[in-house]
């Protein structure tokens, strides 16, 4: 995954996280859900990137095991 991938995540969860807390001050549920669905969604795609990338990098220790 590209640094350009999980700064949209990141992003992605930050907007949500304020979406829901401005659907908070205005008492209004379905920004309050959206926010909270957006952020969700950014947290989701970011510990799934986190899950390639570290099997990703088991993969080459074992490669680099193999190789020895």
């Amino acid at each position: 995954m590209g640094m350009d991938d999980k700064i949209r995540n990141e992003a992605q969860e930050w907007k949500g996280k304020a979406k829901e807390q401005m659907g908070d001050m205005t008492d209004d549920e379905r920004m309050q859900a959206e926010g909270k669905s957006e952020e969700m969604s950014g947290k989701a795609k970011n510990m799934g990137e986190k899950a390639k990338d570290k099997a990703s990098e088991m993969g080459q220790k074992a490669k680099d095991a193999m190789n020895m």
